[in-house]
């Protein structure tokens, strides 16, 4: 078992070299084996405030994109702890901004100094300490030392010296702290990001078995996706469908994408009526959506013994329709994206489409799919998709849609979200 080193106190009159180099090993010893380093630079703030025989001391580290000087540590009789500086304020901003210690004797005669601090302790400041923090070529802050205590009370240049090399010393704490606590927050942001991904393949509808109608397909280009699809079984027989992109990227839309998801899972269940249905899902998202953000979103009610669809664009991608002829017919958006205030929803609500599926089938998608690019490096396009959909058209319900986007460039990371749902009026599929 490894000694712990102790460390008696300064030597008495200047600082020898036995002493520097017993608190130094001591101070390493303390940061090696620290599991809380904010009370771990209390302490060796307090043994460097001992040993050069100052009044008070303090760690000021830069935050806020390096633009604030903050007081994180400090000891002494007034504790100044967060209290915040401009990057450049005070003599401490100086050493920061020149790199270099500061030794005054008289801060009244310093321009630079911030009277502030000592107007809002009451402590009242005489002569000044300073030496930069630093690892490498990155500025980090600096510790401050006020007031000697014995002497003529002045600061010299042997604790100038001394006070750099435990700078230096401390500098390397901090980085190794920051560094481990980055890949703490990392960690934690991986393990939650998985569960977030986890969470919401598990609000994707199971793929059911021929011949039901409807089919979908999520291919998400990060871990956690902004893009959603689902169908429910009705009571009647009918189907209710969604498909969604929620505007943006990252956490923030995939908190978005299951809020909506789950909305239309538990509202589809009792209101099965297109325009109505939607303009409930707008009006709760509308009540929590973060500024700027919206949805795309089509949702549908489909009966498998008419083969008809009545459905609503909410700005989304238009559904496209392969009839039996081999033609393909557009349906527009009829209606501004979910997430807006109730008030700019146009007066006539949300205008449904009703739309015969005999013998045809109907596909939706995000514009994932068209900004995707295809294996040789063209855009895809809605021309591709288009020409997929009627390549794909005599292929099993099953795998048509992993053929459609079998011509995508899959080789490099998605730049966005690819879904597509099929709702299919064939022979077959209308056998339930």
């Amino acid at each position: 078992m490894s000694e712990v080193l102790t460390y008696p106190g300064p030597a008495t009159g200047a600082p020898d070299v036995a002493d520097y180099l017993e608190l130094l090993a001591v101070m390493s010893q303390d940061f090696a084996m620290s599991l809380d380093i904010d009370a771990t630079l209390k302490t060796a703030l307090g043994r460097i405030m001992d040993y050069l025989e100052a009044e008070g001391a303090s760690i000021f580290l830069l935050e806020n994109e390096d633009t604030e000087l903050v007081c994180r540590v400090c000891v002494g009789e007034v504790d100044i702890t967060g209290i915040r500086l401009g990057a450049g304020d005070g003599i401490v901003g100086r050493a920061v901004k020149e790199n270099t210690s500061q030794m005054v004797r008289d801060v009244r005669h310093d321009p630079n100094f911030a009277s502030s601090v000592d107007e809002q302790s009451g402590f009242i400041t005489r002569s000044l300490l300073c030496a930069p923090l630093r690892v490498k070529e990155q500025p980090m802050g600096a510790i401050e030392l006020v007031n000697k205590t014995t002497g003529d009370g002045l600061f010299n240049n042997t604790d100038r010296y001394v006070l750099q090399a435990l700078a230096a010393s401390a500098s390397l704490a901090i980085k190794n702290a920051q560094m481990a606590a980055d890949l703490l927050r990392q960690e934690r942001l991986r393990r939650e990001v998985e569960l977030a991904s986890e969470i919401q393949r598990g609000l994707l509808p199971v793929p059911r078995p021929a011949p039901f109608p409807v089919a979908g397909l999520n291919l998400p280009a990060r871990e956690v996706s902004g893009d959603f699809y689902d169908f429910i079984e009705l009571p009647d027989g009918r189907i209710a469908f969604n498909i969604g992109d929620v505007s943006g990227k990252g956490i923030n839309a995939a908190l978005m994408m299951m809020e909506v998801s789950s909305l239309f899972h538990c509202l589809g269940k009792t209101v099965h009526n297109p325009s109505e249905l939607l303009a409930q899902i707008n009006a709760e998202v509308a009540e929590t959506a973060t500024r700027g953000m919206f949805i795309t979103m089509v949702c549908g009610i489909y009966d498998p013994s008419t083969r008809m669809v009545s459905l609503v664009n909410a700005g989304h991608e238009p559904p496209l329709l392969l009839t039996p002829a081999g033609e393909i017919q557009e349906f527009p958006a009829s209606a501004p994206p979910v997430g807006l205030p109730p008030s700019l929803v146009p007066e006539i609500g949300y205008v449904e489409e009703h739309i015969s599926l005999e013998n045809s089938s109907l596909y939706l998608f995000t514009d994932g799919l068209t900004d995707s690019h295809t294996v040789d490096g063209r855009p895809y396009g809605i021309d591709e998709v288009r020409k997929s959909i009627v390549h794909a058209a005599s292929l099993p319900l099953e795998v048509r849609l992993p053929a459609i986007v079998s011509g995508l460039d899959q080789t490099t990371p998605l730049k966005d979200d690819v879904t597509l749902l099929c709702i299919d009026g064939g022979d077959e599929s209308s056998e339930q």
